[in-house]
């Protein structure tokens, strides 16, 4: 029978251990999110809203987006989701603004996704909704999207808190993401939307931060040199 040594027996007492740590995380991360492919000021965004289904016994089947009408997308386009129907609102602006010369008194102010019977998201699975949209307002700006999300029970679960001053995460907390720095003179977003007739799926195809990974990494590392550890001893004492 292979014996370990003791360092090599430590480190396997304490892979249980990480592997509860690897899963806490989960709970915080089990809401609607926002993961824009780009946050730079000026530039088009393929944003993806992850959307899990918390219940135990009801499936998603809408999804409505806010969108921002203090700095509103002049350019907003959903991609193509099989077995969901999808439309963007149109509405006038409380205050009109000017771009380039010309006066803008409405834009999209709203996206809203509605499942095909048989295609609503089950329960504790999620969907990936990506849409593109243009261009982002400055440097600094935190872009808020509130979504609200209805299940086949009839019930809706409105995301739309924001996080006091004192730091702390509300309880259904809005997607959002802040704008940083325009890139170059401040067009290469526009030109990086116009590259490829897909652009929208950068948004879903670029893996996203996921720190439960990250987790799952760090334990498979720990394994692996735990199994080298351990075949080094077994042939030393072999020889």
């Amino acid at each position: 029978m292979t014996r370990f040594s003791l360092p090599a027996r430590r480190a396997l007492a304490a892979i249980p251990a990480t592997a509860v740590l690897v899963l806490l995380p989960t709970v915080a991360y089990a809401h609607v999110t926002v993961n824009p492919d780009t946050t730079a000021a000026e530039s088009y965004a393929s944003l993806a809203f992850r959307v899990p289904t918390e219940s135990d016994t009801a499936s998603t089947e809408k999804l409505v987006v806010d969108l921002p009408t203090d700095t509103p997308f002049l350019s907003v386009t959903p991609r193509s989701l099989p077995g969901w129907d999808v439309e963007v609102e149109v509405a006038e602006l409380d205050e009109p603004f000017e771009v380039e010369g010309a006066t803008v008194d409405e834009a999209p102010v709203r996206v809203t996704w509605t499942a095909q019977k048989g295609n609503e998201v089950p329960p504790h699975e999620y969907q990936e909704f990506a849409v593109r949209v243009g261009a982002l307002p400055a440097e600094g700006t935190d872009v808020v999207l509130p979504a609200h999300q209805t299940y086949t029970d009839g019930s809706v679960v409105d995301w739309d808190d924001l996080a006091g001053d004192d730091g702390k995460e509300p309880e259904a907390p809005a997607p959002v993401f802040t704008t940083t720095a325009a890139e170059g003179d401040g067009h290469g977003g526009a030109a990086h939307a116009e590259a490829g007739s897909d652009g929208a799926a950068a948004a879903t195809d670029e893996p996203a931060v996921d720190p439960v990974g990250r987790w799952l990494g760090a334990a498979g590392i720990v394994v692996g040199a735990v199994g080298i550890g351990a075949a080094l001893v077994t042939r030393r004492r072999a020889a």
